[in-house]
C-alpha cells in the first residue's frame, strides 16, 4: 500500500482534502480492494491508514454515502453499496410506480439476447467504435402480470464476455445485479431524457395497448466508475396505471 503522502500526489492538490481521500475510496472499491457488500474500515483505521483527522474520513464517507456508492447500517458500520441488496436499492433505478401508491418491485421476463454490431449512434453514447459488438437484450417488466415496461438494453460485448439467454434466465435477482455478481460491472449513476411517443404496432402487441397509444420512452445511459457508460437502454412504458416518478433535492 503507497504511503498517503504518496496516495495524495494523485489528486489535485486545491481541491478539499476530503474530497481526495473520496476519490481514494472510490478507487479501492473500483479495483475491489472492497467489494461489493463488504464493510469499510473503521474511521478510525482509516484515518490512520491515510494520515488524516476522523472528520476528514467522516467528511469522505458522507460524500460517498450521498452518492449511494456506500451504505451506512446502525451499530454495523458502513458497507460498499451492492445492487443485489434489494431493500436498499431495488427503486433507486427503477421510477415506474403504481397509481395507487403501492410499491411493487416487478416481475422480468426476458423477450431475447443477441449479439450485434454498436450503431453509430449507440457508439457515440456507449463511447465505443461504430460497428463495434455489443449484447442487445430485450426484456418486459411485468405489475401483477400486467406488461407495463419493455426494455432494450444494449451493453459493450467487451464488458460482458459470455452473456448468454441462458445465463440471464438463470439467475434470480435484478438485472443491475447480475451484471455486478456476473460481470463486475456496478452501475453507479445513470442520466435519462423522456418524451411521450405513439405505439408502434409491435410495441403495442407486446404492451397490450392499441396501435398509436401515448408511450412514455425513457432513454438511459448508465456509468460505471471512472464516469464509464456501460449501458444504453430505452424503455418504452405504459402509464395507463403507473407513472415515472422523480424525486428532487
Amino acid at each position: 500500500m503507497p504511503s498517503a503522502a504518496a496516495q495524495h500526489q494523485h489528486t489535485p492538490a486545491f481541491r478539499p482534502l476530503y474530497l481526495q481521500l473520496k476519490d481514494l475510496l472510490l478507487r479501492n472499491m473500483e479495483t475491489r480492494q472492497w467489494q461489493p457488500g463488504e464493510a469499510l474500515p473503521s474511521e478510525m483505521e482509516l484515518a490512520a491508514r491515510f494520515g488524516v483527522s476522523q472528520g476528514t474520513v467522516r467528511k469522505a464517507v458522507d460524500a460517498l454515502a450521498a452518492d449511494n456508492l456506500v451504505v451506512r447500517r446502525q451499530g454495523k458500520g458502513t458497507f460498499v453499496a451492492t445492487h443485489t441488496e434489494e431493500k436498499t436499492s431495488m427503486f433507486r433505478f427503477l421510477r415506474i410506480r403504481r397509481s395507487d401508491g403501492r410499491d411493487e418491485y416487478p416481475a422480468s421476463r426476458l423477450l431475447d439476447v443477441r449479439r450485434g454490431k454498436a450503431s453509430v449512434e449507440v457508439a457515440r453514447l456507449l463511447e465505443l467504435k461504430p460497428a463495434d459488438a455489443v449484447f442487445v437484450v430485450r426484456r418486459v417488466l411485468e405489475y401483477s402480470g400486467e406488461p407495463v415496461v419493455l426494455d432494450e438494453i444494449t451493453l459493450p460485448a467487451s464488458l460482458f464476455k459470455g452473456l448468454t439467454r441462458a445465463r440471464l434466465d438463470g439467475y434470480r435477482g435484478s438485472m443491475y445485479g447480475f451484471f455486478e455478481t456476473q460481470f463486475g460491472v456496478r452501475m453507479l449513476r445513470a442520466q435519462e431524457r423522456l418524451k411521450a411517443i405513439a405505439a408502434d404496432a409491435a410495441s403495442a402487441a407486446i404492451l397490450k395497448v392499441r396501435a398509436g397509444e401515448p408511450l412514455l420512452a425513457v432513454e438511459r445511459v448508465t456509468r460505471t466508475y471512472g464516469d464509464r457508460p456501460v449501458e444504453w437502454r430505452k424503455g418504452l412504458c405504459s402509464t395507463r396505471r403507473h407513472y415515472y416518478l422523480n424525486e428532487l433535492g
